[in-house]
């Protein structure tokens, strides 16, 4: 799953189920209360509960909750860089450390300062030093801004702390154009080939840090960095993965919880094909979403005015067949043709913002009539984060790496993807197929995973503020009721409408609601709906 949020440059969050070549995240439409949040959407009964950890700091980790930072210039105007350091392993502290990459903008007031703001965009990969600096730093509301020291931290394995590494350049290249919708054993076996190469490519290159990149080692080093900030309680905003990293964090720290906002909410209890799943069908409702409004506009090149969802699914089904034949010329330096998995992920980017569907009518008229891929190969490349110079960001590496320690895989050979492809086409007639064979990935993963479905109550808590989007193409709307209702003190905030999370989106409603809560210490009403 990759659940990264997507600011307006289609650069941001999104929730990556660790697909590899594709990527799962989607917006489930439920029918929403209009108050109060229902237990029909809480988790499965019997879930194990994340336990907190005891309320004193450890002898052996007293050394790394007395660092200070060392702050510098990140070479940013208007940001300072530090290195921290956690234990590599939090059951052997003696065993190294992992340096943590932190970046702040303090607070520019007028007001009197509320301490440090912690910001993650998502992922599992995404960096938070990366959005702090060309986002939430410059972007999130300037009465916001005044109060907080605006801080980041990149998760272990992420960005700058320590990356995990896998394939690099052309092997990426080759990677993302493997076919997900496979017609023939032959083709079967390539896609089992990928994953086993890009697993065993990620063993062999970050055999020190893939054991050690799970969520719940991630909080364990936020909390040492809330400590090294000098703040008693951690204020966070989370979007997407971010809600689960957050959830996470409290589940452990209760006590130590102070504002916390997730923001286009993970169900932290749901098994991984069930949580893949959801995500395809939630892309469904984001596709039917986009097909709706297409067909309304004179550049569609879908459907025509009237031509129902259905038929408009059907006919990019059609168009996706014709690639998976016969891809077509992109222009690109490096020789990269559109065929059938690169232009279902392009198509896949701009599900998660409405602001980018004139974009994707755009390519998509340029593929469908002018047979010229560079569009589609664009969007695709956004999501990957690909760079003009052919080099790629570590998000698909440290996605795969986190959320493959954190859940069991979904399947575990290719003969159970078969059986379970008439589920997942079920959800999503468009996308159904290529998400169920991406789930395989992880049944290839060289290291164990160390994790398991867990409900998170964090019993003791201060109000922590759970956002969902109704029809939010990365994180289910189902799954924000569904955390809310877990949470002893979770509120559930409701944006009825398109795209992926809701704060800082254009809705006063919403962002008047959760300033409130950062500057005052109000959570809104539980079951309030914008």
């Amino acid at each position: 799953m990759h659940t990264r949020r997507r600011p307006r440059s289609l650069r941001a969050h999104r929730s990556l189920r660790a697909y590899g070549t594709l990527i799962a995240a989607a917006g489930l439409l439920v029918s929403a209360c209009s108050t109060g949040h229902s237990t029909s959407a809480a988790s499965p009964a019997g879930a194990a509960v994340l336990r907190a950890l005891p309320a004193a700091t450890p002898s052996e980790l007293a050394a790394y909750y007395g660092q200070r930072p060392d702050w510098r210039d990140c070479g940013v105007e208007g940001f300072q860089c530090a290195t921290l350091k956690a234990p590599l392993d939090y059951a052997d502290p003696a065993a190294g450390d992992i340096r943590l990459a932190v970046a702040r903008k303090k607070a520019t007031g007028p007001g009197e300062r509320l301490g440090s703001l912690l910001v993650n965009p998502g992922g599992p990969g995404g960096s938070a030093v990366d959005y702090l600096q060309s986002y939430a730093g410059i972007g999130y509301p300037a009465e916001v801004r005044a109060r907080y020291d605006m801080v980041a931290v990149d998760p272990r394995g992420v960005a700058r702390s320590e990356p995990v590494e896998c394939l690099n350049g052309r092997r990426m290249d080759a990677y993302t154009q493997t076919d997900t919708t496979p017609d023939d054993a032959r083709e079967k076996t390539a896609l089992a080939d990928a994953y086993k190469r890009f697993a065993e490519a990620c063993g062999r290159r970050s055999a020190k840090v893939l054991r050690h990149v799970s969520t719940v080692e991630a909080a364990r080093d936020m909390d040492v960095v809330r400590a090294a900030l000098g703040d008693e309680k951690l204020t966070y905003v989370g979007a997407s993965y971010g809600t689960f990293l957050g959830a996470t964090y409290a589940g452990l720290f209760p006590e130590r919880v102070g504002r916390l906002v997730l923001d286009g909410a993970m169900d932290p209890s749901l098994p991984a094909r069930k949580m893949n799943q959801d995500q395809t069908a939630g892309f469904e409702t984001a596709f039917r979403s986009f097909a709706k409004d297409c067909v309304r506009r004179p550049d569609c090149p879908l459907g025509r005015a009237g031509t129902p969802p259905e038929q408009v699914g059907k006919n990019l089904k059609a168009f996706f067949r014709q690639l998976d034949a016969t891809p077509l010329d992109t222009g690109d330096a490096d020789g990269r043709r559109l065929g059938e998995a690169l232009a279902t992920t392009g198509v896949i980017a701009a599900m998660y913002d409405e602001g980018a569907w004139p974009m994707l009518r755009e390519a998509l008229t340029a593929a469908m009539k002018e047979k010229d891929g560079a569009g589609l190969l664009v969007l695709s490349d956004s999501y990957y984060e690909r760079g003009a110079d052919g080099r790629y960001a570590n998000l698909m590496s440290a996605n795969a790496a986190v959320n493959c320690l954190d859940l069991p895989p979904a399947f575990s050979s290719p003969e159970e993807v078969e059986k379970g492809v008439p589920a997942f086409e079920k959800a999503s007639p468009v996308f159904g197929e290529g998400l169920a064979w991406a789930s395989l990935s992880c049944a290839y993963w060289p290291v164990k995973p160390t994790g398991e479905p867990r409900s998170i109550a964090a019993k003791g808590s201060a109000p922590i503020v759970v956002v969902g989007t109704t029809r939010d193409p990365a994180t289910p709307y189902a799954w924000a009721r569904a955390l809310a209702s877990q949470l002893s003190a979770g509120t559930l905030l409701t944006y009825d409408g398109d795209g992926h999370t809701a704060y800082g989106r254009g809705s006063a409603c919403i962002d008047s609601a959760i300033n409130r809560y950062l500057l005052e210490g109000t959570p809104p009403k539980d079951g309030k709906r914008c």
